[in-house]
Parts: structure tokens; sequence; C-alpha cells
């Protein structure tokens, strides 16, 4: 099975992570997407993030019953901060009937090369890139291992929809349904 690894903090999911992993597992020729929730980024800072059991509680309930998409904690149980490499070293040994390939937005793959053992992601893994409003994809958007896509365009944010729930305004229409009951009975993100 053609699997796409969709990774991030999802802190929280919101509908453009959903627009984009659905659109690769039905446009695509991925068979399924997997939406792996990092516990730590090494280039992000992680004080602003929801606590990991929580993030993967809502992209379950953000995915709801869709037969093509997976939350995925295999991050969970490697040693922080998450490195790609290493999450692909894992799977690969784990599950050796798939074959593994990166989603990555536009703008991360412009800071590939600050990935560790980037050339070694690149030379065994194909990598399908969504392009983002504003961001240039650069000459690594030539490479042979590398597919661009366009899926619809959607500008949301995770930082704004946490901006939005810690000042008290609504985040309904940007978040799943049953993300957005979740986060407007809790005190998730809210200080």
């Amino acid at each position: 099975m053609k699997i796409g690894l969709f990774f991030g903090s999802f802190n929280p999911i919101h509908i453009g992570h959903l627009i984009i992993a659905n659109y690769m597992a039905t446009q695509t020729d991925l068979d399924r997407v997997w939406m792996v929730v990092s516990p730590q980024n090494p280039l992000k800072p992680k004080k602003t993030l929801a606590r990991d059991h929580d993030r993967l509680h809502l992209v379950h309930l953000g995915i709801g019953d869709n037969p093509k998409l997976k939350a995925s904690d295999v991050e969970f149980q490697l040693p922080k901060p998450s490195y790609t490499i290493d999450t692909l070293s894992f799977l690969n040994e784990k599950y050796p009937e798939h074959q593994f390939v990166l989603i990555m937005g536009g703008d991360n793959l412009g800071s590939l090369h600050l990935w560790k053992n980037y050339e070694q992601i690149l030379a065994g893994y194909d990598i399908y890139v969504y392009k983002r409003p504003g961001y240039e994809l650069g000459e690594l958007a030539q490479h042979p291992r590398v597919r661009v896509f366009e899926p619809p365009p959607l500008d949301i944010s995770a930082t704004y929809i946490r901006e939005c729930l810690q000042t008290g305004k609504s985040v309904r229409y940007l978040v799943p349904e049953a993300v957005w009951d979740y986060l407007e009975t809790g005190k998730l993100y809210r200080q």
C-alpha cells in the first residue's frame, strides 16, 4: 500500500489540514494518508503546544469515519525531538509491506536542507508537495523525487485558531464540527 505521511503539530487540527489530507488521499496515487502527530518539531518551539494526546484526540475527532485517513501517534514512542528520517526508518522496519511518501507544504520544501539527513530523505522517498500561498518552492521542486500538487487554496493557520480561542473568539467552521464541539466545552488553548 502507498501511504502518504502528513506530519504536523496539528495544534489544533483545522479544515485546511483535512482538505490537504483528503486531497492527497483521493486525488493522487496514494492509497491512504496517515496524519502523524509530532510531539516536538526540532525547528519549532514546544511552549505553545497542547499535550500530545490532546492533539491526537483532536485529529481522531477531525478525521471522523474517513477510511482514507488515519491518525498516527508513531512519533510518541520515538526519541524527542522528532526527526523525519528516524520516523521513516522506524516505519520501514515496522511496515515493510508499505511504500511511504512524505507530504509537505511548499514552505517546508524551502527549508528541507535544514532537516537531519535530508539527502537520505530525498534519495529514498518521494515527496508530495502542496503549494502554499506566499511561498516559493525553490530549486528542490525540480528534484526527480518531488511532485508538486495544487489543492484548493486555503490560508488558515493553527496559530490564528489558537489566538482566537485565547481571546474568546469563535473558530466554528475553521475546524471540523466535532473538534469545535470539543474545544467549546473544554479549556484547551484557553488561558
